[in-house]
């Protein structure tokens, strides 16, 4: 904790609750205290400043999105560890910014355009490319709005933009670099193509879905010469330039380097021998078509084969003969049905359920195919990023995530870059009319004259999001941002763009910036799921807009239930429900903090010394102290579940249900310990409510500063542990709760309502309650015993004796009956729990886990036997 007193400003504010509405309403204090924490200043990161710095880069929504409840989750958790550092004293930037997201952005405008009855080619490229940035202007960005409700605590005045003018500076500088160290060459490959957008897409953007198909085994060749082969994918067939089988396979030795006919081609293909083919799955035979598959095209460059492209970029069969001109699913058939025809077909397989890609953009089919692309040589960047972690130049959190980046790292493929697009960064490539090649950077001047013509592609949006943490600060200029926060502090982000997203920024990182990674940690979260743990999802009717929620429960409420969910590299499930309990939370806040303001908490002037205090006092002292370690922690492993668990539970049992309580009585009383306790209460609010305000910041700007009568919680410092400790106050105020849990337990046994008042006398002789009985009695609805009081339940509780006058209130008779029958089902438990750990060859097969809970159910039993007799013997008798 920090000493309030030297706080300039402070005071008792006896009258603040004046300032306090009588109920707590998000929707009307939110935007307004956004509004003046940016015109403050207060987000703003100085790379001047002498203070140390902390840094976090967004993960950059795409211009086209909105806050979804992935979004929020991920901001929530950035926000906390920001805003946290910020009053620890960093000089901390959140970095903000935006992707241009190509294929996306290209397609939301191409559907604009197709509403007029135009396309991209009837406008151009410079044209069309000009309506984006139109589009971009007036509609693109509608997630900024939507991250200030949320209460991102980002420098605005830094936000950027993946093709503003400096990132396209950083982008061609190091495409330039990479060109020339021969880390970027342009080469035939099988990609992945879209038919509908028309590009080449990285293997982020295909998802992968079980879909029903056909699977047809076809007899290639005539006799004892024949080899039959199966596919999912018939019309590729035209392209088949081998059939492949296992080099030790003895059925087709004899085929081996000999010539087979192709069905309905009249060519004929050579039969090849390769390892790559399993000679246990199917026929043990495979077809080859090197320019429609990503393994045929390894057989076919190991055997020389030729790339026979059999398909055009709208997937429309282009091969001479009766196929020509047809999709490729209306190939499939016609091309099936002429095999049957032949009596080509051996078996066929429908439906056949199998895993095929698709675009995630349009969800149409990928089709693999053979394109002239540019693709980075990745082998030693991949090297590098792995090394960064190995060496512990980077953590990965958890600690069990690192075998998955190891397993992607290790095996990274060259990256294909290049998009048949127009939006987005065009490859700065010229080619001469004959036939040179010239890879410009940023500050040459491209070839000009007859002839020369830039490279009509643009680069995977990847690329340029690869370069986020560094290109954001000014790179490839040594800018004073980059010398002051590079590397980041951490990277917060998903566990799903683990291999994609961090796995390049890791690449591009420690290749532009001499080998020094793009930030210390990479803590990785799950996915937000609904309440059963299903994918949230439009078409499974679960998705939640989370603007909806804080129309409802306000932003606070939201982003507390997320953090609560939050477990490293768990998925969160999350239901409407718990954001109804987190804003419950938010409302306990504001009510007891405006019942202590009410009754004079305070933050002016010293804590009072240790022996002035009250056990309360101690006790509550102690406890925030510890729960200031405990959070300290928690924070520093990234376990936002757990400390934002342990301040809910500290703030509403421990300060509202337990101390507020304790010292209703000390303040009815009025005197010396009074204003002692006044200022204990205001120092445990001041703290509770700094310890809260990372997690939920509106609610707890509002009361603070209220408490406090200083400027913000913001720019407030964050608590520290003094290191005061007290067990034995700790001891006693648990005696207490002991007591009062114990007798509201029997209360409510008896059928008592909780605000029923029954008289009772108590015996606290020989224990540390004597000082406690006025908060115990309040606590507990316990009138003094009058002239008439009767004794008609005893209990026995921590060494105290509570005893009740109940006359009028029960049944006595079937209250007996009742507890004994409880009794005897409690004793019938524990002589079968006894029984079973008893019986040593139950205990020798048994597993630990059923073991402990035969224990638990022991434990359970004999603390129900004990406390069920002791009631039984406080009912009167007769």
């Amino acid at each position: 904790m920090t000493d309030n007193s030297q706080r300039p400003g402070t005071g008792a504010h006896s009258s603040a609750p004046a300032n306090l509405p009588t109920q707590y309403a998000p929707a009307d204090a939110e935007g307004p205290l956004y509004e003046r924490w940016v015109e403050r200043g207060y987000f703003e990161a100085d790379a001047k400043s002498g203070k140390e710095p902390y840094t976090i880069v967004i993960p950059p929504p795409n211009v086209t999105g909105s806050l979804h409840l992935g979004h929020a989750f991920e901001h929530t958790l950035i926000d906390a560890l920001t805003r946290r550092k910020r009053m620890q004293g960093y000089e901390t930037l959140w970095q903000p910014g935006m992707d241009h997201a190509g294929i996306a952005t290209q397609n939301v405008v191409e559907r604009e355009l197709a509403k007029e009855g135009k396309s991209r080619h009837d406008l151009g490229r410079e044209a069309f490319t000009e309506r984006v940035w139109k589009w971009k202007a007036e509609s693109g960005g509608q997630i900024s709005g939507q991250m200030k409700r949320l209460g991102d605590g980002v420098a605005w005045s830094r936000e950027r933009f993946t093709m503003d003018e400096g990132l396209s500076r950083a982008v061609q500088t190091i495409f330039k670099r990479l060109y020339d160290d021969e880390l970027i060459y342009r080469a035939e490959r099988i990609i992945n193509w879209c038919p509908r957008c028309l590009t080449a897409i990285s293997d982020i953007e295909v998802e992968y879905q079980d879909d029903e198909g056909e699977l047809v085994s076809i007899r290639y060749g005539e006799g004892e010469n024949s080899i039959v082969v199966a596919t999912t994918r018939a019309e590729t067939m035209l392209g088949d330039t081998a059939v492949a089988v296992h080099p030790d396979d003895d059925r087709y030795r004899h085929l081996v380097g000999t010539e087979i006919e192709l069905p309905l081609t009249g060519r004929r293909i050579p039969v090849v021998a390769d390892e790559h083919v399993d000679p246990e799955f199917g026929t043990g035979a495979v077809k080859v078509t090197p320019a429609h598959d990503p393994n045929d095209f390894e057989i076919g460059r190991r055997h020389g084969l030729p790339n026979l492209t059999v398909m055009d970029e709208h997937a429309v069969i282009t091969a001479h003969g009766p196929f020509q001109g047809l999709d490729r699913l209306e190939a499939r058939s016609a091309i099936v049905a002429a095999l049957r025809a032949e009596g080509r077909i051996t078996a066929e397989k429908r439906p056949y359920t199998h895993s095929v890609g698709h675009c995630s953009r349009c969800k149409t089919t990928i089709e693999p195919r053979l394109s002239m692309q540019w693709w980075v040589r990745v082998g030693p960047l991949a090297k590098a990023a792995g090394d960064a972690v190995r060496d512990g130049r980077v953590a990965i959190h958890p600690k069990e995530m690192e075998s998955r980046y190891f397993g992607w790292v290790d095996n990274l493929h060259d990256w294909c870059i290049s998009r048949q697009l127009w939006w987005g960064h065009r490859i700065p490539v010229w080619y001469g009319p004959n036939g040179e090649t010239v890879c410009v950077g940023p500050d040459e001047q491209p070839p000009s004259g007859e002839g020369w013509q830039q490279d009509s592609d643009v680069l995977d949006t990847w690329f340029s999001s690869g370069l986020w943490p560094f290109s954001t600060l000014g790179w490839p200029e040594r800018t004073e941002s980059l010398e002051k926060f590079y590397p980041n502090s951490v990277l917060v982000t998903g566990y799903d763009i683990l291999f994609f997203w961090v796995a390049r920024m890791m690449m591009f990182g420690l290749y532009a910036m001499d080998g020094t990674p793009p930030f210390h940690t990479i803590a990785l979260h799950g996915m937000v799921r609904d309440q059963f743990g299903k994918k949230m999802s439009k078409s499974f009717g679960n998705a939640v807009n989370p603007l909806d929620w804080m129309d409802k429960y306000g932003s606070d409420a939201v982003r507390f239930t997320l953090a609560r969910g939050a477990n490293p590299g768990v998925d969160v499930p999350i239901g409407e429900d718990w954001v109804q309990a987190s804003r419950n939370f938010a409302n306990k806040i504001w009510n007891a903090t405006r019942f202590a303001l009410m009754n004079g908490a305070t933050v002016e002037g010293e804590l009072p010394a240790a022996e002035r205090r009250s056990a309360a006092d101690r006790w509550i002292l102690s406890r925030l102290n510890a729960v200031v370690a405990e959070v300290d922690a928690y924070y520093d492993d990234y376990q936002f579940a757990k400390l934002s668990d342990t301040l809910f539970h500290f703030a509403w049992d421990e300060v509202f249900d337990w101390y507020v309580e304790l010292t209703k009585t000390v303040f009815q009383a009025g005197g010396p310990a009074a204003e002692v306790s006044r200022r204990v209460l205001g120092e445990v609010l001041d703290v509770t409510l700094r310890l809260l305000h990372p997690v939920i910041p509106f609610v707890t700007e509002t009361l603070w500063t209220t408490l406090t009568g200083r400027e913000s919680v913001v720019i407030a410092e964050w608590p520290t542990d003094s290191g005061f400790r007290d067990a034995a106050a700790e001891r006693e105020i648990e005696t207490v709760q002991q007591v009062v849990t114990e007798v509201r337990r029997f209360r409510a046994d008896q059928g008592l309502q909780p605000g029923q008042k029954v008289p009772a006398r108590l015996d606290l002789a020989g224990t540390d309650l004597a000082g406690h009985e006025p908060a115990i009695r309040q606590l507990l609805r316990l009138q003094p015993e009058g002239e008439d009081f009767t004794s008609t339940a005893t209990l026995p509780v921590a060494g105290a004796t509570v005893a009740l006058d109940l006359s009028g209130t029960i049944d006595v008779a079937a209250e007996r009956k009742r507890l004994t029958k409880d009794l005897a089902a409690a004793e019938k438990e524990k002589a079968q729990a006894t029984a079973k750990l008893g019986n040593g060859a139950f205990l020798a097969k048994a597993p630990d886990h059923v073991v402990d809970k035969i224990r638990t159910r022991l434990s359970t039993a004999e603390a129900d036997i004990e406390r069920i007799t002791a009631q039984l013997a406080g009912l009167p008798q007769g």
